[in-house]
């Protein structure tokens, strides 16, 4: 047993996990690789070659550098619980007008509870990923910060962490940018993981395309929502669509049709299968209601004036009021604030710490 203590590794079979497990190896930790097969997308009817975490190649990538290192690795299937639990929401979220996160979902109550699982049976202190984020601790309570690298920081996706998640987590890349990351890769042998190209798709949809998988999980789905009417801000009807969950907020493309000039989506009304379209000022949005919270830094919400609060990764982020009422947050920013999407994370932010988040709700005009 090492002084430092016994780690599960999870390894994607890409460079910042590989690279994760490397420095925790050469600081004295015991690892064990685990990787995690959440999907079987030969399933899903999709047209394109599997990818990603969950393909045949990023698995044999994890082990070969498993033996490499000279540590063990396991792989663990989880394809019915992610199935039931992130695919069923995605699908359902979907259904009910909004526009789902799946990676948020699955990082908070599938990866991680599985990984905490796993290393309980392989006696593991502590359980780490190539996330870039840190964990940080402040009067008793642990808490997500933003990572030295910007580019690629990746707090916003871990708001839903427990407690007690974050006490045995380690994230070995918050210090590093990926330059660096990629460097170490190189420097230590890992020359084709190196340029390794990233991806950035849901990994069950493979090929982007979300309303196909929609149409392949449901048959039905698209006969029951056809023809559904186009709306002006005004409620006057400007045409017919293919079915309100085939249409996000914000969407400007692939309306099926011409309006004159740039229309984008500006709500969604499942009820009545009708999509409301605009100009692009009319996403702005003075606040949100926001629920489903997780409370991080400290123990509760509390009345906050000055927060930064971002409604999607690349979101720059704007300074807004949190009012806790109940179990939800309502949300008044102090400037508009276009695109605020139901069904996306809102993540609150103290400088660089992570205060919480929640589910957007609703958006407030």
């Amino acid at each position: 047993m090492s002084r430092k203590g016994k780690v599960l590794v999870a390894m994607s079979g890409g460079i910042d996990s590989t690279v994760a497990a490397m420095m925790l190896h050469e600081q004295g930790y015991e690892i064990v690789g685990i990787t995690m097969k959440t999907w079987d997308y030969a399933t899903s009817g999709g047209s394109k070659k599997e990818t990603g975490c969950c393909s045949l190649d990023s698995i044999n990538d994890a082990r070969e550098v498993s033996v490499d290192m000279g540590f063990h690795h396991f792989i663990i299937d989880i394809r019915d619980e992610f199935g039931d639990y992130v695919i069923d929401n995605f699908v359902d979220e979907y259904i009910a007008g909004r526009t789902p996160n799946p990676c948020i979902l699955c990082n908070t109550h599938i990866k991680w509870e599985a990984l905490l699982k796993r290393a309980d049976e392989m006696d593991c202190e502590f359980i780490a990923t190539g996330h870039y984020a840190y964990v940080r601790e402040q009067a008793g309570r642990k808490y997500i910060s933003k990572a030295v690298d910007r580019h690629k920081d990746q707090s916003y996706v871990l708001w839903g962490l427990s407690q007690s998640c974050m006490e045995r987590t380690l994230f070995p890349l918050a210090p590093y940018t990926k330059a660096e990351v990629r460097q170490m890769a190189a420097d230590a042998g890992y020359e084709n993981l190196s340029k390794k190209a990233e991806s950035y798709e849901i990994c069950f949809v493979p090929d982007n395309d979300y309303r196909g998988f929609l149409k392949r999980r449901n048959p039905e789905l698209e006969q029951m929502v056809a023809g559904g009417k186009f709306l002006s801000v005004q409620d006057e009807i400007i045409g017919t669509h293919q079915g309100y969950p085939f249409y996000t907020i914000g969407q400007r493309k692939g309306l099926g049709q011409a309006f004159g000039e740039p229309m984008y989506v500006t709500e969604i009304r499942p009820k009545t299968n009708e999509v409301v379209l605009g100009r692009v000022d009319d996403l702005l949005r003075n606040g949100m209601q926001v629920y489903k919270t997780n409370a991080m830094k400290y123990e509760h919400f509390s009345l906050q004036d000055e927060v930064l609060t971002q409604i999607r990764y690349n979101d720059p982020g704007t300074m807004a009021q949190i009012i806790p009422q109940g179990d939800e947050l309502r949300v008044e920013f102090q400037s508009h604030v276009r695109g605020v999407a139901p069904g996306q994370s809102a993540v609150f932010y103290e400088g660089d710490d992570v205060i919480g988040g929640g589910i957007i709700k609703s958006s407030i005009l």
